[in-house]
């Protein structure tokens, strides 16, 4: 079913692709155009609409359907699949009809642009998870719309747009866990810990506070900083004792600790370590430039080694020299140090 569904939007696109563009009738009066343009709208012919209302605005561009075009024009686009053109037409409409009464309508549409963008035609035939997906456009959503809210808190879409700021903050706050959880399976575990304190301090009320304050626990101990993963532990006990992280009001990680052993370590059972545990705070690519640094250090010829003591003496020749440099007498100074 899926594979039908992927050629059947394969044919479509390959047939938009190659349709030619409609030729607006010259003859038409600012009327007919706007007729014809809603008659298109309530048959959802949206690009045969789109052309009608871009040709009425710039047909007669101080007309009295001039405003009203460019208004349905954004709803066009929008519904026709062109989110770029869409919220290129609503910020046209609010830049240059700033005090227009229904400018919030303009508003309201870019931020339901950009919640509806990621949602593709793939979208809808395969289970995709959201929070998993680049959250650019969910975030411009959420911004769009608390524009709407808190310049126009009495709008008609005021209320649908509040409904649709909470479920991207939770998306939002979702993606940030997921990234900390792939943080945690990689062993970095300070942007782990950085990730879940982003969410616990700015996305409070959402479902994924107590994620997040379960990384930050996670992340600590495996850094060996006990007291911060203690007064995270115990935030989370008395905030959300429920958590899936807490059996019977014990902490259990969700990322088993990495095995670093080498094959050889695991295939005798520890008998025979290649490589020794890092200590706290320690880490493979801090001892490999080390390593590295030392073996450069190891490959210089003897004849190009200082002898023992060498860089010492010379030290102490040069303390010395600038010591008596400083003790010279005016006359020793005077005759350039002739007669020292």
């Amino acid at each position: 079913m899926q594979v039908r569904h992927l050629l059947l939007i394969a044919i479509l696109a390959l047939t938009a692709a190659c349709s030619s563009k409609e030729v607006v009738d010259e003859n038409l009066s600012e009327v007919e155009l706007y007729q014809q343009a809603q008659a298109d709208l309530d048959n959802h012919s949206y690009t045969s609409a789109t052309a009608k209302l871009k040709a009425l605005e710039s047909r007669y561009p101080f007309g009295r359907y001039a405003d009203q075009a460019q208004l349905e024009l954004i709803y066009a686009n929008y519904k026709n699949g062109e989110p770029e053109a869409a919220k290129s037409a609503a910020e046209r409409f609010i830049r240059l009809h700033p005090q227009h009464p229904n400018v919030d309508y303009a508003y309201y549409l870019k931020g339901l642009t950009s919640f509806d963008q990621d949602v593709g035609l793939l979208s809808r035939f395969l289970p995709l998870d959201m929070t998993k997906r680049d959250p650019g456009a969910a975030r411009d959503s959420y911004n769009e719309f608390a524009q709407l809210t808190s310049r126009y808190p009495n709008s008609r879409y005021a209320p649908d747009a509040k409904q649709r700021m909470i479920y991207l903050r939770n998306l939002l706050a979702a993606y940030e866990i997921h990234v900390a959880d792939y943080y945690l399976t990689r062993q970095a575990y300070v942007a782990a810990a950085n990730r879940g304190r982003y969410v616990v301090e700015n996305f409070q009320e959402t479902p994924s506070v107590g994620d997040g304050l379960a990384v930050m626990v996670e992340s600590y101990q495996r850094l060996h900083l006990d007291e911060l993963a203690a007064t995270s532990l115990e935030v989370l006990k008395t905030n959300y004792p429920t958590h899936p992280s807490l059996v019977d009001g014990q902490f259990v990680p969700r990322v088993a600790e990495a095995d670093n052993r080498s094959w050889i370590s695991k295939a005798t059972l520890g008998l025979i370590e290649s490589r020794p545990p890092l200590p706290p705070g320690e880490t493979r690519a801090n001892q490999d430039v080390v390593k590295q640094f030392q073996d450069a250090k190891d490959t210089i010829p003897a004849d190009l080694k200082p002898l023992e003591g060498d860089a010492a003496q010379e030290e102490q020749h040069e303390a010395e020299g600038s010591k008596g440099s400083s003790n010279r007498s005016w006359f020793s100074y005077m005759t350039f140090g002739v007669f020292d």
